[in-house]
């Protein structure tokens, strides 16, 4: 017989976590967000491990939206300018690779946006705007080395306090429901449809 939590228990604590992290959303941060997303001629995304995918899902449902949309250190995206804005997934905040990144938008004098769980970090202190998934309360941890593969292999990346540690983090799954969130708002307000972002969908898989 399995020797574990129920996987529907395990579930609920998650999204009862996931309810706490919402509840403590800035609005202020959120709408500010919104606007120089909406008003921006082409954003770039980064982020490191999960938060990347997280990074890349984001830059896929702008492109649905006719945006335009870059990956940062995919092959095809070209040099950023001073009128971009970047979005900077990063739970720390601290992880080398995304800080480069941050500093190089800084110094080009774009726009800085950085979601993260961390109010208080380098790329804060970068960022003209700030969207702060608070995991304090939640159990999530993140401590030790700033490489984000160090952190992976020696165990220093969890999320949920006992009983239940998965390998990941429940900063990535706020991440990707509010970046949902933004593109269900970003829909609204460019009066989109279904119908009219399907064509843009991929037919090459």
């Amino acid at each position: 017989m399995i020797q574990c939590y129920p996987i529907r228990e395990l579930i609920q604590i998650m999204v009862s976590s996931i309810g706490t992290i919402t509840g403590s959303l800035s609005e202020e941060e959120t709408n500010t967000f919104l606007l120089l997303i909406e008003k921006a001629e082409r954003i770039y995304v980064a982020g490191a491990g999960r938060s990347g995918f997280v990074a890349k899902a984001f830059a896929m449902r702008l492109m649905h939206l006719g945006m335009t949309s870059y990956v940062v250190g995919e092959t095809v995206t070209p040099a950023f300018l001073k009128t971009d804005t970047l979005v900077a997934f990063s739970g720390s905040g601290t992880t080398d690779s995304i800080l480069e990144v941050c500093q190089t938008v800084q110094k080009i004098g774009g726009t800085l946006c950085l979601i993260t769980a961390s109010r208080n970090s380098p790329m804060a202190a970068l960022a003209d705007n700030l969207v702060v998934l608070d995991t304090s309360e939640t159990g999530y941890m993140q401590e030790g080395p700033d490489h984000f593969d160090i952190r992976q292999i020696t165990g220093e990346h969890r999320s949920l306090s006992h009983p239940c540690p998965p390998l990941g983090t429940l900063f990535e799954t706020c991440a990707l429901i509010f970046t949902d969130s933004i593109i269900t708002a970003l829909m609204e307000m460019k009066h989109c449809s279904m119908e009219d972002i399907v064509h843009r969908y991929t037919n090459m898989q």
